[in-house]
């Protein structure tokens, strides 16, 4: 299969032969045929950061059937995109790696995704995270799901670190061009500046993002409009985040430093008309630099809509639509449980859950219902929360629980992003656990120097990040002569500076994941690798211990690990805050 860098051009790699059901994409190359007389509307449709929610998809698929009728009624058409990160994340999505989320996407009929940091995740096809032989290829499952797609993913940022060329897998080009009621619209995708540290690491290498990303967005814009794209659309594993999206053109809610503000204002303006972005599971649905941008949350809980008046000569007139909901929310802005969903109307008719859709994935949660609710013989007596920036629940209890794994450490170590989801009150189940870690990381044990501890911990609580959660120290931190001082006890010790400890954490941390450990360093032979899954080793200490937990007795914020006045960062004598991006 023939994969150019500036286009694809190949029907079976830019949505297949045999197009998806739900809707017929023609792909062209050569000149592109005149825009028919008359005016119409064409609706962008985005979606980001799936993370393997199969069951939402249905319920998506009658939101997209609505619409794809009213559009049809009115001589229009529907391009369905996404932001990337479509697998990670459920446990019927990572058994099959994936799989089963392209047949839904198919079935949908997407014309093209981004590639998100966590397309990397699965490493080779198999149970393998990393490639442990030179026969494996670490970007195996990545490219077996592009195979199977009917839709390109597209890239145009990640090249290869030897030649500096763009990636050339099959169906990955860095763009495609469809024709959706006579408009040819070229779609291109980028992904975010952090992919090669906010993934496991070990799939990455050989790889690096070119830089700056909007030189390589504009010239893939360039090259769509030089073939005849009149509505160009940028599908962005690259985001931010608004809290007010009522006022498409009010920017003041918005954070403007985040690395999608700061690439799209490189991008020259005329060259790119809708931005469907992801990454940081925020809303979006504004006008950034003339752009509209889109982005809905995560997790299938909705959708961003844009809808393009187009002439034959150009797009007349733009309305950004607010993110949509497909389920209402309770009280702590939690979609309602699909069972509980009742949509409503959308574009004047009922929402119903598309059929064929349905099929499939109920298919996937058949072939896992047993494993996702054995039950680990706990009760929980209150639910077990999660906290990106700040210590919780979660966090203090699965660090627990891997020291309790491993009695080999002193220390238990975990980051923010890797807590997915809280977990409810009641019986625990494996699934409920896999969806509060869904990530297949394996245990490593680090000997690392008292000194480096303090290290990280001063600098994570010095930025304005993912917080770290730590078990088997307590921690009591003040500002003293304009510094940050930290008393820090492993058990009932002191930390000394000098002395070895032995840290539990996971293998993307210990890799580079995050930039963590690579930092300080350490002596060849610090880290020891290990094939046990974090997760599991944890599932096989609570089936051991079972019984009654109760959430308030491992934190409640009157008796902290983590020790301090005021919120992070802690900045003493002045000094700036050093933001860095620790993503999901």
């Amino acid at each position: 299969m023939k994969v150019l860098v500036a286009s694809c051009v190949l029907a079976v790699a830019c949505g297949g032969t045999t197009p998806p059901a739900r809707e017929r994409h023609a792909v062209h190359e050569g000149p592109p045929p005149a825009l028919k007389k008359g005016t119409r509307t064409i609706s962008i449709v985005g979606t980001n950061d799936l993370h393997g929610a199969l069951s939402r998809l249905p319920l998506l698929g009658g939101f997209l059937d609505n619409l794809r009728a009213a559009r049809a009624a009115d001589g229009g058409g529907v391009v369905l995109v996404d932001a990337g990160d479509l697998f990670q994340g459920t446990l019927e999505s990572n058994l099959a790696e994936g799989a089963d989320v392209v047949k839904a996407y198919n079935q949908l009929g997407y014309a093209a995704s981004a590639v998100g940091n966590h397309e990397f995740d699965y490493g080779p096809e198999g149970d393998q995270v990393i490639a442990k032989t030179p026969e494996q290829d670490p970007r195996g499952a990545l490219k077996a799901r592009a195979a199977e797609a009917r839709f390109p993913f597209l890239v145009t940022n990640i090249v290869d670190e030897q030649s500096g060329q763009r990636i050339k897998w099959p169906n990955m080009p860095a763009s495609t061009m469809v024709t959706v009621a006579g408009a040819q619209i070229g779609i291109l995708g980028a992904s975010t500046e952090s992919t090669p540290y906010t993934t496991m690491a070990a799939n990455f290498v050989g790889l690096k993002m070119a830089q700056p990303t909007a030189k390589y967005i504009a010239d893939e814009a360039k090259a769509l409009r030089d073939r005849g794209a009149q509505i160009v659309v940028l599908v962005s594993h690259i985001g931010s985040s608004c809290k007010d999206n009522t006022k498409a053109d009010d920017l003041t809610s918005c954070d403007t430093n985040e690395e999608l503000f700061k690439v799209l204002g490189d991008v020259p303006r005329g060259l790119v008309d809708v931005v469907v972005a992801g990454h940081t599971h925020a809303a979006i649905a504004h006008r950034i630099d003339g752009m509209a941008v889109i982005e809905s949350w995560s997790s299938g809980r909705g959708f961003g809509r844009v809808d393009l008046r187009v002439t034959e000569t150009h797009v007349s007139a733009v309305t950004i639509h607010k993110p949509k909901l497909m389920c209402p929310i309770d009280s702590e802005g939690n979609p309602a449980e699909l069972t509980e969903c009742h949509p409503g109307d959308y574009e004047g008719k009922p929402v119903v859950a598309d059929a064929e859709v349905q099929k499939i994935v109920d298919s996937a949660m058949d072939r896992t219902a047993d494993r996702r609710n054995a039950s680990l013989g706990v009760m929980l007596n209150g639910p077990v929360t999660r906290a990106y920036k700040t210590e919780s629940v979660e966090g203090n209890w699965f660090t627990d629980l891997m020291l309790a794994a491993r009695p080999d450490a002193e220390i238990a170590m975990t980051n923010g992003g890797g807590l997915r989801a809280d977990i409810t009150s009641g019986p625990l189940t494996y699934g409920k656990l896999f969806e509060a870690m869904p990530f297949d990381n394996r245990f490593a044990l680090v000997t690392v120097q008292g000194k480096h501890i303090r290290r990280l911990l001063t600098t994570n609580l010095q930025r304005d990040s993912g917080i770290f959660s730590w078990g088997g120290i307590t921690v009591k931190a003040a500002c003293k002569n304009g510094a940050l001082d930290l008393e820090i006890k492993v058990g009932k010790r002191l930390l000394a500076d000098e002395a070895k400890y032995v840290v539990a954490t996971t293998d993307f941390l210990a890799s580079g994941g995050d930039g963590v450990f690579g930092r300080l360093k350490l002596p060849e032979g610090s880290i020891k690798p290990t094939d046990v899954i974090v997760r599991d080793a944890m599932a096989d200490v609570l089936r051991k211990k079972k019984g009654t937990l109760d959430p308030e007795k491992i934190y409640t914020p009157a008796h902290p690990r983590l020790q301090y006045e005021g919120k992070r960062p802690l900045l003493c004598g002045g000094s700036k805050t050093q933001k860095v991006e620790e993503p999901d």
